[in-house]
């Protein structure tokens, strides 16, 4: 199979060849560390880590490189505000930012370049954009001169006149074209700056991507990706201001994830849908969601939706995610209660044995939706009929449980068979940076899903009640009050909680 990759700069699917044959180099544009992490700064290090996952899965070495912007204006003037320096602030906040990966799971990040830190190679940049007749220096500032590049806008398709020209008003003084975008600004009296051959000043936003995207992965690498917001005019001066300064494609494929949006019911009962956005206040933190629904739950409801479409925030899809997200935790524990917690082999590794047995037609479906699921991953890293594909995956193993009663018989070429369906699951699901702990608590009573709302004590404290519920059904359903057993089943289905006897001992779920 062959992967092909939708590229924002052709407006179309790409076969994907890389730069270098066997390597991969992928910069994706990271926060700027001026305010806590929310949900939006995660979606895509989320996508962007289950990218990197499909493609070294595919057998190529790949560098991922995500930066830090902690030299900008938003920088200087929430710092002056909290009346700390910018540097402080910029530390606390990627401090958060870290953590907050780190509890989303992402560790595939090679490099956290900080713009502060790469100062010599942006003005050597700078420098050369001069000398080529790109760049010009004004009042202590330099703009890239759109004029000077026929192919500006390529990328987002918008016209020169279309450019932003930007949020200070000395970033007018002295340009040439209203278009024309700061490569170095001028420092203002108490300010943070650097000394440069044109005075004191900080870099502009842009330039700082292209020189650390260049310095990490080289003049010309492979996928460069953000949020559809950055396409313009972020991305399109990152393009232009590179290509002008090496004569060379600057990124071969430009990946644009969706934006979040969030539902919120006005005073009237009107519901409101709208982007997800720090300037409209709407944004919910990070933490206050690791929280909440755990790391688990938050990149399967990322991941159910194709990167490229936006991304709804609502209640409602959070129980639909944790719905969907528990499917794979009962199956895990259903079959681990009767095949052992492993390690088993997979359905490829299982096949030789299993496929000339009478459990073949069972071997053939599984190895078939596995197929189904590369085949999405292949066409533009489709992660939501990935996940679709492990749905049928996870209720055909369900049904070859069900129609074969291989808990009871306990038959070791059935387990053998479930056992490979259930491991098949959770090998495709690490693809997608799912399943690599385990979903439940497991054990005889208790099926216990972590990616539920609330803290570990919260959850404990509900595995305690839960007990206690289950211990009181059962010495009802002893002394024959059946009613009350029964009205204690009810009040839980009602709450959203099944409870499951079993030959050993009773179980619960959160549906």
């Amino acid at each position: 199979m062959s992967l092909r990759v939708y590229n924002t700069l052709t407006k179309q699917k790409d076969l994907f060849e890389p730069v270098k044959p066997g390597k991969v180099g992928m910069y994706l544009c990271g926060p700027t560390v001026y305010k806590p992490p929310h949900i939006g700064h995660m979606v895509g290090p989320v996508i962007f880590d289950a990218v990197k996952r499909y493609l070294k899965y595919k057998g190529y070495d790949v560098t991922w490189v995500v930066n830090i912007t902690d030299v900008d204006d938003k920088l200087i003037e929430a710092a002056a505000k909290q009346n700390v320096t910018m540097g402080a602030l910029a530390e606390r906040y990627t401090n958060e930012y870290f953590d907050v990966l780190a509890g989303f799971g992402i560790d595939s990040i090679d490099k956290f370049p900080k713009a502060s830190e790469h100062i010599t190679e942006i003005l050597g940049m700078i420098q050369k954009l001069i000398n080529k007749g790109n760049a010009y220096a004004a009042d202590g500032n330099v703009y890239f001169d759109v004029t000077k590049d026929p192919d500006y806008g390529k990328l987002s398709n918008r016209r020169v006149e279309e450019q932003e020209a930007g949020t200070r008003a000395l970033e007018g003084q002295g340009k040439r074209n209203p278009a024309d975008f700061a490569l170095w600004k001028a420092a203002k009296p108490g300010e943070p700056s650097w000394n440069s051959p044109w005075g004191h000043g900080r870099p502009g936003w842009h330039i700082e991507c292209s020189a650390m995207s260049i310095k990490y992965l080289g003049e010309t690498f492979d996928i460069h990706g953000g949020g559809m917001d950055l396409m313009f005019p972020h991305h399109e001066n990152e393009l232009a201001q590179s290509e002008c300064a090496t004569g060379k494609t600057f990124a071969k494929y430009w990946m644009h994830n969706g934006l979040t949006r969030i539902k919120t019911k006005l005073a009237s009962g009107e519901v409101k849908d709208e982007k997800m956005s720090g300037s409209l206040g709407n944004v919910v933190g990070a933490a206050e969601l690791l929280e909440q629904y755990g790391p688990e739950l938050m990149r399967y409801m990322l991941l159910s939706t194709q990167y490229r479409r936006p991304i709804e925030f609502t209640e409602d899809v959070m129980v639909a995610s944790r719905k969907g997200l528990s499917v794979f935790g009962r199956l895990f524990e259903r079959v681990e209660r009767f095949a052992g917690p492993g390690p088993h082999a997979d359905m490829d590794e299982a096949a030789s044995t299993l496929l000339e047995s009478e459990n073949g037609d069972f071997v053939r479906d599984l190895l078939a939706l596995k197929n189904k699921f590369l085949e999405a991953m292949d066409d533009d890293f489709n992660t939501a009929g990935a996940i679709g594909a492990l749905h049928e995956l996870a209720g055909s193993t369900n049904s070859f449980v069900e129609r074969t009663g291989v808990e009871k018989t306990k038959a070791s070429d059935l387990v053998q068979a479930a056992a490979a369906g259930m491991t098949t699951i959770r090998k495709l699901g690490h693809l997608l940076g799912l399943f690599l702990k385990p979903l439940s608590t497991g054990g005889a009573t208790a099926t216990t899903p972590t990616t539920g709302s609330g803290s570990a004590k919260d959850a404990s404290t509900l595995e305690g009640v839960m007990q206690l519920l289950i211990q009181l059904r059962a010495e009802a359903r002893v002394g024959k009050n059946f009613a009350l057993a029964d009205s204690i089943r009810k009040g839980l289905t009602d709450l959203g909680i099944t409870l499951e006897d079993r030959a050993d001992a009773t179980g619960w779920r959160k549906d």
